[in-house]
C-alpha cells in the first residue's frame, strides 16, 4: 500500500493519479477506459469477462488498477459490505499492480490484461513479449527493496502460472484469486 494515500485502496474510487480520466472523488464509469471490451456468458453461467489492451497507453500500472476496480464494481466484489470483503478486492487489485509491474520491469511492458470472473474466483491474466519465467525469489528476503512481487502474487492467489503458446512471442501470466465466504 502506498504511504502517500489518505486510505486504503479498494472501494473508494480510481487511483488518485486519475489514470482513468475521472476525478478521484467521482464513481467509477462502467466503460471509462480506452481500450477495454467487456463480455458476459450468454448462457447466463456467471462467466464474466474483460478485456483491456496496453497499445500505445502510458500509465499502465494504474491504468490496469481502474480498470480492474471497474470489473470489481461491476461484478458486485465492490462496494464491500464487511472487511473481508474489502480485503479481497485489495488483494485483486494488488495482484494485477505486481502482474502488470512485473511486465514492465522484465518484459518489455504488458500487452494485455485479462479478467475472468466465474461463480466465485477472478482470474487476471497479464501478456507480454518477454521470454523470462517469473518466479517468487528464493530465499525470500522480507527486509530488502525489490523481488516481492511474485512472492506476494503466490501468498495472495489460489494458485498462479504461465502459459506459452508455441510459435507465438512473449507469454500469459495468470492468477486466481477467491471471494469471501
Amino acid at each position: 500500500m502506498s504511504t502517500t494515500r489518505p486510505y486504503s485502496p479498494g472501494d473508494r474510487g480510481p487511483e488518485p493519479s486519475g489514470a482513468s480520466g475521472a476525478p478521484a472523488s467521482a464513481p467509477v464509469p462502467s466503460s471509462g477506459v480506452p481500450g477495454a471490451a467487456s463480455v458476459s456468458s450468454p448462457e447466463g453461467g456467471g462467466r464474466q469477462a474483460r478485456r483491456l489492451s496496453f497499445e500505445d497507453a502510458s500509465g499502465v500500472v494504474p491504468l490496469a488498477r481502474d480498470f480492474t476496480r471497474e470489473a470489481l464494481y461491476a461484478w458486485g466484489w465492490l462496494p464491500s459490505a464487511t472487511a473481508d470483503q474489502r480485503a479481497a478486492a485489495e488483494d485483486v487489485l494488488l495482484v494485477v499492480s505486481e502482474l502488470v509491474t512485473n511486465a514492465c520491469l522484465h518484459a518489455e511492458g504488458p500487452d494485455e490484461l485479462r479478467i475472468t470472473c466465474e461463480k466465485k474466483v477472478i482470474r487476471l491474466e497479464v501478456s507480454d513479449r518477454g521470454t523470462g519465467q517469473p518466479a517468487p525469489r528464493t530465499p525470500h528476503r522480507a527486509g530488502r527493496p525489490g523481488g516481492h512481487g511474485m512472492f506476494i502474487v503466490q501468498r495472495l492467489c489460489l494458485d498462479w502460472g504461465v502459459v506459452r503458446t508455441p510459435g507465438v512471442a512473449g507469454k500469459r501470466v495468470w492468477a486466481e484469486l477467491g471471494a469471501p465466504a
